[in-house]
């Protein structure tokens, strides 16, 4: 039975990266996409006010996006810090928790942590440059 909630923690924990990984590119791809739309826009929307408007449509797109990113990430870091403390805590208890470092928790935080500052850096780069080209 323990090998099967072992078995069944590691998946989680997979499906989990591959979870981020999702949250973490799409919200970039979508960054940087707009960033692309935006400043080609610029010109036009000096005399165009229907342009200016999309340009602010996309805005709110991508500030809806990146907190739905950020609180998926968030969850993600919550999610993955509660599986390896019971994946610990059950190494501990087989006594084999010696083959497992402890301090890999916070090293995982700061990964999280990071990848947050990068999708919330890129949507504020996204927002801000097209509207400085203006």
């Amino acid at each position: 039975m323990l090998e099967h909630v072992h078995k069944h923690i590691t998946s989680e924990l997979q499906q989990n990266a591959k979870t981020d990984i999702i949250f973490i590119l799409a919200s970039i791809a979508l960054n940087l996409i707009t960033l692309a739309i935006n400043a080609g826009s610029v010109e036009k929307s000096r005399t165009d006010d229907t342009i200016l408007i999309v340009m602010f449509i996309f805005v709110g797109l991508v500030i809806l996006i990146n907190i739905v990113a950020i609180f998926g990430l968030l969850k993600g870091k919550q999610t993955r810090t509660k599986l390896l403390k019971g994946l610990i805590s059950m190494y501990r208890d087989q006594q084999v928790d010696k083959y497992y470092d402890e301090s890999l928790l916070s090293s995982y935080s700061v990964r999280y942590n990071l990848f947050i500052m990068v999708v919330l850096c890129t949507g504020i780069i996204s927002i801000v440059v097209p509207f400085v080209m203006r």
